[in-house]
């Protein structure tokens, strides 16, 4: 069989005369081809494994980075425009105003007045109820100690001043005002600090000491003038009552009496062991130093620590708040009014 012959048949007579020969495509022996065939096959299945591996690596990353959702930032035009930028802030939603706008600013909270205008108003109703509180049947018992006591220092106040010891009058006035000074300056410096560092107890101790404070002095000028008291050695010695006529006179005693005033607050705000010490330890050195300084009679301090121990217990019972200190029990008399119609 020539080349020729063999190139120039058909197809189907090309492969009818392999198989009659034993021969295959590539010329070799049939048998030949039978033992390949399956290595080929392997082969086939390799290639086309590694080929589709290539592709799909390389697809990979292209479908990542073309799915990726890439955003504009605010810098970024697009057809000319600038996109928006995205604020969390534009989030925030205004309160209509009465007639269904948009007021376009947040609401204030309402304002109180002035912290003058506040003590004056509160002020008022604090004497009404001051003097309205020895006529309390609570206070009955009370009244009757501080009556008693002071009957009993004003039937002796002669006698005990007799006996008090002589000589360094000077000492004991400059103790007293060290005390009542430091008690002072101390409260003040706490209220400073509750107003810079926003601290609401501190702050409602200084704002309560103030309101005590007027409160106290409402009480005092009042019995100050009408008692007229004479001081030990003016006079007849005696400490006669109804001889002035002006402010500044023996009964109450003033320096106790704003003194304890401040202690008790403070001492009710902070009920600390230490704290109490301290403050009614300025008290008692206040007290005792203006008496041995022979400044006042015995019954003018004793009343004078007794109405301010009274007046610093009834304003912190009636304005405290409860949150702030763990021995506020506010008094229901006024209380409820006034912190309402603030």
């Amino acid at each position: 069989m020539t080349i020729t012959s063999r190139t120039t048949a058909t197809p189907e007579a090309y492969l009818s005369l392999l198989s009659a020969s034993k021969l295959d495509v590539f010329g070799n022996p049939a048998w030949m081809s039978s033992h390949l065939e399956p290595d080929l096959l392997d082969i086939n299945k390799a290639v086309l494994a590694g080929f589709t591996a290539a592709v799909f690596s390389v697809a990979a990353p292209c479908q990542t980075l073309s799915l990726r959702p890439v955003l504009p930032s605010a810098e970024t035009s697009f057809a000319g425009t600038h996109l928006p930028n995205f604020q969390v802030q534009a989030l925030r939603m205004d309160p209509l105003t009465d007639d269904g706008g948009d007021s376009g600013t947040a609401p204030k909270p309402t304002e109180h007045n002035g912290l003058i205008g506040r003590i004056v108003k509160r002020g008022l109703q604090d004497q009404k109820g001051l003097y309205a509180a020895p006529f309390k049947i609570s206070n009955l018992k009370w009244d009757a100690v501080v009556l008693a006591g002071t009957g009993a220092f004003l039937a002796t106040d002669r006698r005990i001043e007799k006996h008090l010891p002589g000589g360094n009058h000077q000492l004991y006035q400059n103790s007293s005002n060290v005390a009542l000074g430091g008690l002072a300056a101390s409260l003040a410096g706490l209220w400073a600090y509750g107003i810079k560092t926003g601290n609401l107890h501190a702050k409602e101790t200084g704002e309560l000491e103030l309101e005590t404070l007027s409160n106290t002095f409402l009480v005092y000028a009042p019995m100050e003038f009408i008692a007229g008291r004479q001081r030990p050695g003016e006079g007849n010695g005696n400490g006669d009552f109804w001889r002035h006529h002006a402010m500044n006179t023996s009964f109450p005693g003033g320096h106790a009496m704003f003194t304890w005033a401040m202690a008790t607050v403070v001492a009710h705000e902070y009920p600390k062991p230490w704290v109490m010490a301290l403050a009614y330890g300025a008290g008692i050195t206040v007290t005792g130093g203006r008496f041995l300084a022979q400044d006042h009679w015995s019954s003018d301090m004793f009343i004078g620590a007794a109405l301010g121990l009274a007046i610093g217990t009834h304003i912190f019972h009636t304005r405290c708040d409860p949150e702030l200190s763990p021995s506020c029990h506010r008094h229901s008399s006024i209380t409820d009014a006034t912190h309402g119609s603030e």
